[in-house]
């Protein structure tokens, strides 16, 4: 019987750092939002780049994880179905997210996992420069351009693509433009440590807790922001 391949923890380590500081991240909008923290608190510079950090950590190691996986497809319909549901009860509770992180992982693995052939076709040592080349090209548009309609059809698509429509409400918001590139960079570098040509040393490294957190880190994600909203509700009660 063939051994079973060895998790590579700090792939795990890297997911569970990234759902730790969302999980820090929500925790401290919900002291701004709830508890009368000031803004700052939750939005400033620093803040914010570490957000932007964070949320590319996690989709990058999604495109690698995507490179180990054969049942990409399979995965992506999940997660979409369990961002569905988020999309259901934060509606009811006048905080809806329609295209937040959830969403767009898993629209980026059924969409890998129906095109991967595609993308096995570009070059390796071509493939990042391309990939980086649309990442820019894609930031620019979406600061340069402003394509809207009167379709709500096509609102809601431009809205999912980056280019946020009036009336579009998400209060997680991880729309496709840029992060596809992110997540393709994933995929590229995945193939790379899947065939064990990264450093030994890579293979060897190990964070046991940021580890268990990771391979949970769905789990952790669609629960900790209702634990989260119960213990800062509580605390308002308690406080007021």
């Amino acid at each position: 019987m063939e051994e079973k391949k060895k998790r590579i923890e700090i792939i795990d380590a890297a997911r569970g750092f990234a759902v730790i500081m969302m999980v820090i991240h929500h925790a401290l909008y919900n002291s701004a939002a709830f508890l009368g923290a000031p803004w700052w608190f939750y939005s400033n510079p620093v803040f914010d780049t570490l957000q932007a950090f964070f949320i590319g950590l996690f989709i990058i190691v999604s495109g690698i994880s995507s490179r180990f996986s054969r049942g990409n497809i399979e995965r992506g319909a999940i997660v979409i179905v369990i961002a569905v549901i988020i999309t259901y009860v934060t509606n009811r509770m006048d905080m809806p997210i329609f295209f937040g992180i959830l969403h767009l992982l898993g629209a980026l693995m059924l969409f890998y996992g129906l095109t991967r052939k595609l993308w096995d076709k570009i070059p390796r040592k071509v493939a990042p420069y391309i990939y980086i080349a649309l990442l820019i090209l894609s930031v620019l548009a979406r600061m340069l351009l402003s394509p809207s309609s009167e379709n709500p059809m096509i609102q809601d698509l431009l809205s999912v693509f980056g280019w946020r429509q009036p009336g579009f409400v998400s209060y997680d918001y991880q729309p496709v433009f840029p992060w596809i590139f992110i997540f393709l960079l994933g995929t590229w570098a995945g193939e790379y440590i899947r065939e064990g040509r990264f450093p030994a040393r890579f293979y060897e490294m190990q964070a046991p807790f940021f580890s268990l957190v990771g391979r949970y880190a769905l789990h952790i994600y669609v629960l900790h922001q209702p634990v989260l909203f119960g213990i800062t509700m509580l605390i308002a009660y308690l406080i007021a």
